[in-house]
């Protein structure tokens, strides 16, 4: 039986005793319960090549290459370095992962079934990775507001919906021309059936989201912002420090997850890879083009 350590009331769970490069199918499906039971599962102190990291990757699902495909990791392009070292002028990863509340690929017709990172160089002092659990958010609306979202369709598209500024850190990760090409615009429910566990939630209400099918776009915002603050409050917030070699895992179809910045002289380098749901659960719809045409 899989021990694990509750990391705040409501959810977040840490396994303990576990070494990902030797599971073997009952203990990986004990984990995987955890991890749907947790939302964010911590693994603390593994030694993982990149090959074995794509390897319990690909349990959770199919690995999706990030669109920055000028990071991806030179083992594997499943893999995104996540960095802030520069060498010789160059950066060595992506330095910027995010510093807003969001969800990984809610841009993406196939949305994020999960999303691991593994802590290969930890930082003196920050970097932690904050969640907000959206389970809770959406249980705690009030009636009126529940039976008011529950047929919106939200449309997404890459990037920060509150800074499009290419200048400042809260912008989504700047996007060349090929790579903005290929991001197409989707829709979601707003209020979303967890594909496993059925259980409804907000979906991506921060971040990606920019407007609401057939409501005008000054209504749209309006709602989507109120939502996200009601989603990212304190109490629905977990942060989640690293240790050398930690794996986390985390749930994208019930949280918003943030980065948090970390100082330029404290050399920070993780691995990430995000796996797919098996089934496309957003779509292109016509009707973008009158949004956004």
């Amino acid at each position: 039986m899989l021990a694990t350590r509750a990391l705040a009331d409501g959810f977040g769970l840490e396994a303990e005793g576990v070494d990902l490069a030797q599971l073997d199918d009952a203990a990986f499906a004990d984990l995987e319960r955890a991890f749907y039971r947790g939302q964010v599962l911590v693994v603390r102190a593994q030694q993982l090549t990149p090959a074995q990291f794509v390897a319990f990757a690909r349990r959770f699902g199919p690995p999706e290459p990030h669109v920055i495909d000028q990071f991806h990791h030179p083992a594997d392009p499943n893999i995104l370095v996540l960095s802030n070292r520069v060498e010789d002028g160059r950066p060595l990863g992506l330095a910027d992962a995010g510093t807003y509340f969001h969800t990984d690929y809610s841009y993406l017709e196939a949305p994020a079934r999960a999303t691991l990172l593994h802590s290969i160089e930890v930082p003196l002092r920050g970097g932690d990775t904050l969640f907000a659990n959206q389970y809770a958010a959406y249980d705690d609306l009030s009636d009126a507001m529940k039976r008011r979202i529950e047929p919106l369709l939200a449309i997404h598209h890459y990037g920060n919906r509150d800074n499009v500024d290419y200048a400042t850190r809260t912008v989504a990760s700047v996007l060349t021309d090929a790579q903005q090409a290929k991001m197409p615009l989707v829709t979601y429910p707003i209020v979303r059936a967890h594909p496993m566990t059925g259980r409804k939630a907000l979906y991506a209400v921060s971040g990606s989201s920019c407007g609401i099918v057939g409501m005008p776009d000054d209504e749209a915002l309006a709602l989507l912002r109120e939502l996200a603050a009601h989603a990212t409050q304190a109490q629905y917030r977990l942060a989640v420090a690293y240790g050398a070699g930690d794996v986390v895992v985390w749930d994208n179809a019930s949280l918003l997850h943030s980065a948090t910045l970390t100082d330029a002289a404290h050399p920070r380098t993780l691995w990430r890879i995000t796996v797919k749901e098996t089934r496309a659960a957003g779509r292109a719809s016509g009707v973008l083009a009158a949004v956004f045409g």
